[in-house]
């Protein structure tokens, strides 16, 4: 317990792991991951020291704080340190697979939480492994790909646009680095239509990742690919979480919207 110090809790923190220890600090996202930058990159990063940092409120759960508690870039800051881990479980679930391989793992690890109370949409029988994506649906039309709660959406959309008969695969990202290429490239192949669906910008997230990969790979390019996420703006809107997403379009009908488009459905039902 070191109150509002976040730059001296995590230089701390390396401190303590170069002495064996495996030291896990819990604070809101958006203070866990920018005020402590410097220290998370040099003292932790660049000593690939064994430090575990719980950002809770990933995204914007604190949207009724306003744009200053809002935790949209977590993921594109730490994702520019080598070495550093970053997950995003779907569910509480998930989480309890997750906490006990954060153990033994190398090197900083970043674990992103949403509010709480989160529908549980993880299933047990898939197995949990740092690194790996959970294809949690195979599709041979689209591809959603998904992390963290934005899963619980893609499942959704993917329902939805059965009712287009659009079968629409999902693959779930509970790692976003190290990342999945391999999977991300054999889910792709053969679909017309690739959407990446985050709480987050879509400038250096799970949209960026996915692009980088696909850009990379060989990919079928006729196949149409969209982001959806914030946009490169500063959301000054105050409200719930739910309405700050809906306002951006990160719903499932903003998925389905997408892939409707690149599939060419103009009427539900009718391709």
């Amino acid at each position: 317990m070191e109150g509002v110090s976040e730059a001296h809790l995590v230089g701390m923190m390396a401190g303590l792991a170069m002495s064996g220890k495996i030291p896990y600090m819990n604070t809101i996202a958006s203070f866990i991951t920018r005020r402590p930058f410097e220290q998370i990159l040099l003292d932790a990063g660049l000593h690939e020291a064994r430090i575990r940092l719980v950002g809770s409120g990933g995204g914007v759960v604190y949207a009724p704080l306003g744009p200053t508690h809002l935790a949209m870039d977590d993921i594109a800051i730490l994702r520019t340190i080598p070495g550093m881990t970053i997950v995003a479980p779907s569910d509480a679930e998930e989480m309890k697979r997750l906490m006990p391989q954060t153990v033994d793992w190398p090197g900083p690890l970043y674990i992103r939480l949403a509010k709480g109370g989160d529908a549980v949409v993880s299933r047990p029988e898939k197995e949990f492994k740092i690194g790996k994506a959970i294809d949690l649906k195979n599709g041979k039309d689209a591809l959603l790909v998904s992390t963290g709660i934005t899963t619980q959406i893609a499942l959704k959309a993917a329902e939805m646009l059965a009712a287009d008969g659009a079968d629409a695969g999902v693959l779930h990202f509970h790692t976003l680095k190290p990342f999945d290429a391999e999977a991300l490239v054999r889910a792709a192949k053969g679909v017309r239509s690739v959407v990446a669906v985050e709480e987050h910008t879509i400038v250096g997230g799970l949209g960026s990742a996915t692009a980088e990969v696909l850009a990379e790979a060989a990919w079928d390019r006729s196949a149409r690919f969209k982001r959806i996420g914030f946009p490169d703006v500063f959301p000054h809107t105050y409200g719930s979480q739910a309405d700050l997403m809906a306002r951006y379009g990160i719903t499932a009908e903003g998925v389905v919207a997408a892939v409707r488009e690149h599939l060419g459905i103009k009427d539900a039902g009718r391709k």
